[in-house]
């Protein structure tokens, strides 16, 4: 037999189920009354009491946070039987429920409530109605001896009693909490009620059996039921103590299962409602980035929802709510919230074990936090393996394995392309305005080119100022051929025009030009290394020929290993000493025929290739690492030779040229001086050759190269003049001493009277600047005779002198008229 306690505030669908249940068992104890009219109040009496004294033996059990008592009804409905006709059983039923309702709200703390006494009277009156109609139906069993056929009826109607009062509190239960009738009924029979109420069975036949005899029996009865109820209890206590702990032992484990915060906090709030059949639980987690995610759950969710919370929302002192926060080593982890339908009455078991889960869910939740930490550390380290610290992009390394993944990957005769880039001239910026400058200028590159490639694609920073793209999405060639490889072309140049927008870096605006060498292959036939290999050789050539964008040939292999074995040859030449030389070539005063300086051309005598040219390797040296050691061995050399006729009388200047990339390396002036007092050569007497480009330029390195080189006193001069895009207001930023009329208007200014203007003008802008003017190239007494009419002072060319070698300059020189005004005299410069 049922009994609830707990439940005072109830929702108008449970009061009517009381009102309907009251009106049931009024009607059943009425209706007994009508049928069998009472004759022994006596035996009434003993009835009623029997039943307040099975009700006051109760045992209460759990479910949840409401609790249902189990008494000895079923015994006592056995007796009553004996005792009075069926018909007197409900009435006593009903009266032997309030008696004991009243008396165990008098001697403890049971809710004094006037609708849990009517509904407890009334479904325990209502369910013993069909009771002793299956008894009455089945064996008529007041006053008959015990035997087979009374058995069945007694226990058919204790069992009919036991599933009215089930389903009485099952659906009150239903009404009231939402719980189904089929979760109550499992639960109430596997909390021990069952086994009670067999020994009820077996308690009852015996008394039943007894009364035969002798009705002084009956007083056996309260301390049978005594003992029993004391066994049942410890029992019950056991069970539901090992219950509850297996419970909590399995949701605990179910936590540690999982590694991740999603599954650990799913199974927090499964676990939450199963231990303390919440009507909702809340599980707010702090997450590492800031805020916090709410998973919430009611009874038969699927799953939990989940929600972004910037801030913890605080938890008001609500008393259907318990909260409780969730630490770890004295760090916040986050919160757990349970929400009851009714106000929360919580046993002190429960509040124990509910610190107990929440400590543990803490536990779970920080190891989770502590491996996703773990996680995000190595990817991180393994990012940050294939990526360029400096740009964020894919490094050397990635853009191999990653470009060789997606080359398998892509279909059969798939056209692909390499971009090779090198942003120009960024070792001078790096040099000039510092390091961050460098750095700025990098990572504004990799930005423009970040915003210039698709998802497809793969951009990578290869190392120093060089950047490589990796093209997939190339149209299929076309009639004729040529079509992927002129669409990776027209990719390339629009990534130069991009790459050249000004920029601002250190507060400087600067414009980056940028060499590009491309290659395009077929995906199923080539690697990336070999991609890289060609577009690095197209790139060369790029650098090399002044082109923006050069495409890879075949023919251009054979080039570019020619190339570095010519930079590995030119490092032991410049050990050997006998290898690199110069050829020397005066030049000549128009109006005295006296020789004004004497330009240094180097050679080289090479053992296999035989002489060479500088047009032939300059440019090689030049893109090399070997161009300061370079530019110092033949500085070294014509200080040499200037020293020997120097000591012969013959004072000419010595001119040599120098290399845009020269007048970055802030070391050269220091060079200089030394290379001056080791050959004893006044730093007059030699002049360094400068292109009006270098010149132009504003970069603040050139001009404290300059500067320095002025203080030490050596002499400048702007080779080529006339061929720059430039004005002549250069002429009045930096101080020079000549400028050298190009060899392509003294050709031309015969036949063209724009060539022979260049000329005159740059001839009455040395006249009115006080410098000396020299044409170049002159080849012809006819060419002589304009300079001479147009007023060039000097001029130098193969009409005067061949260029020669050192061992002859000093005769040469010295068979030259002396020039009167030596400090005067100009000195060339050229490599």
């Amino acid at each position: 037999m049922f009994r609830i306690s707990g439940a005072a505030d109830l929702p108008q669908a449970a009061r009517w189920l009381v009102l309907i249940t009251f009106l049931g068992g009024l009607a059943a104890a009425v209706g007994g009354f009508v049928i069998s009219p009472i004759s022994a109040w006596d035996d009434f009496a003993i009835v009623v009491g029997l039943v307040c004294i099975s009700q006051l033996g109760r045992l209460r059990m759990p479910i949840g946070r409401t609790t249902f008592s189990t008494g000895w009804g079923e015994a006592a409905l056995i007796v009553s039987l004996y005792l009075v006709p069926a018909g007197w059983v409900p009435a006593a039923v009903g009266l032997g429920v309030i008696l004991a309702k009243v008396l165990l709200m008098i001697s403890t703390d049971e809710p004094r409530s006037l609708v849990d006494l009517i509904r407890s009277s009334a479904s325990l009156t209502l369910a013993s109605a069909p009771a002793v109609v299956v008894a009455e139906w089945l064996s008529n069993p007041s006053g008959a001896t015990l035997n087979s056929e009374v058995v069945v009826g007694l226990v058919a109607a204790a069992l009919v009693y036991f599933t009215g009062t089930a389903i009485l509190l099952g659906l009150h239960f239903r009404i009231r909490d939402g719980l189904p009738i089929g979760a109550f009924l499992k639960r109430a029979l596997s909390s021990g009620s069952t086994l009670m109420m067999i020994g009820n069975l077996v308690v009852g036949l015996i008394i039943f059996g007894l009364l035969e005899n002798d009705r002084r029996w009956l007083i056996s009865l309260p301390p049978v039921l005594w003992l029993l109820q004391q066994t049942y209890t410890h029992r019950l206590r056991d069970s539901q103590e090992r219950q509850g702990w297996q419970e909590f032992a399995s949701v605990t484990k179910a936590l540690q299962r999982h590694s991740e915060e999603p599954r650990i906090a799913e199974s927090g709030v499964e676990g939450a409602l199963r231990l303390f059949d919440a009507t909702e639980v809340e599980l707010d987690v702090l997450q590492l980035e800031g805020g916090f995610l709410r998973y919430s759950r009611h009874p038969g969710d699927p799953a939990a929802t989940v929600t972004k919370l910037p801030i913890r929302p605080t938890v008001a002192g609500d008393p259907m709510t318990v909260a409780r926060d969730l630490e770890f080593a004295g760090g916040p982890v986050g919160t757990l919230t349970l929400r009851f339908a009714s106000p929360a009455a919580m046993r002190p078991r429960d509040h124990s074990a509910f610190a107990a889960f929440t400590d543990a869910l803490a536990v779970a939740l920080h190891d989770a936090a502590t491996h996703a930490a773990l996680r995000r550390a190595t990817d991180q380290v393994a990012d940050d393996s294939v990526r360029d610290p400096l740009t964020g992009l894919l490094n050397r390394g990635a853009l191999l394995q990653r470009g060789d993944e997606t080359l398998r990957g892509l279909p059969r005769g798939l056209p692909v392309a390499l971009l090779l880039l090198d942003v120009d001239n960024f070792k001078e910026i790096n040099n000039t305005l510092g390091h961050l400058a460098g750095d700025e200028l990098l990572q504004i590159a990799a930005n423009r080119l970040s915003d210039l490639v698709s998802d497809s694609e793969i951009l990578a920073r290869l190392g120093g100022d060089e950047y490589g793209l990796l093209l997939t999405d190339l149209p299929d060639d076309e009639p004729g051929g040529g079509a992927p490889l002129r669409q990776a072309m027209r990719r390339a140049r629009r990534v130069a025009a991009a790459l050249a927008e000004p920029a601002e870096v250190a507060g400087v605006t600067v414009s980056t030009e940028t060499a590009i060498g491309v290659v395009a292959a077929v995906a199923d036939r080539i690697d990336m290394s070999e991609l890289l290999r060609r577009a690095d050789i197209a790139l060369h050539e790029a650098k090399e020929g002044g082109t923006r964008v050069v495409s890879y040939a075949a023919s251009q292999d054979e080039a570019s290993t020619d190339r570095l074995a010519l930079v590995a040859e030119l490092r032991s030449a410049l050990d050997v000493h006998d290898q690199i030389v110069l050829a020397l070539q005066p030049a000549i005063d128009l109006a005295t025929g006296a020789a004004t300086g004497v330009e240094a051309l180097v050679r080289w005598r090479h053992p296999r290739r035989g002489k060479l040219n500088p047009i032939d390797f300059v440019r090689t040296v030049e893109a090399s690492e070997l161009l300061g050691p370079f530019t110092r061995y033949v500085i070294d050399k014509a200080l040499a030779s200037a020293a020997e006729w120097g000591l012969e009388g013959v004072d000419v200047p010595v001119s040599v040229n120098l290399s845009a990339r020269s007048l970055l390396d802030p070391k050269l002036p220091s060079d200089v001086a030394e290379l001056l007092k080791r050959h004893q050569v006044p730093p007059r007497r030699l002049v360094l050759e400068i292109t009006e480009t270098v010149v132009m330029s504003d970069l603040r390195v050139i001009d404290e190269v300059l500067g320095e080189l002025r203080e030490l006193g050596v002499q400048l001069s702007v080779d080529d003049f006339g061929t720059g895009y430039s004005s002549l207001t250069f002429l009045t930023r930096i101080a020079v001493d000549e400028v050298k009329v190009d060899r392509s208007f003294v050709r031309a200014m015969a036949d063209s009277p724009e060539a022979a203007a260049i000329v005159r003008t740059t001839v009455d802008l040395g006249r009115q600047l006080g410098l000396r003017v020299v044409a170049e190239g002159v080849e012809t007494h006819e060419q002589r005779r304009e300079l001479t009419r147009l007023g060039c002072t000097a001029a130098q060319g193969f009409h005067f002198f061949r260029p020669m070698p050192a061992d002859e300059i000093t005769a040469a020189l010295r068979s030259l008229p002396e020039q009167p005004t030596p400090d005067k005299a100009a000195e060339s410069t050229g490599v």
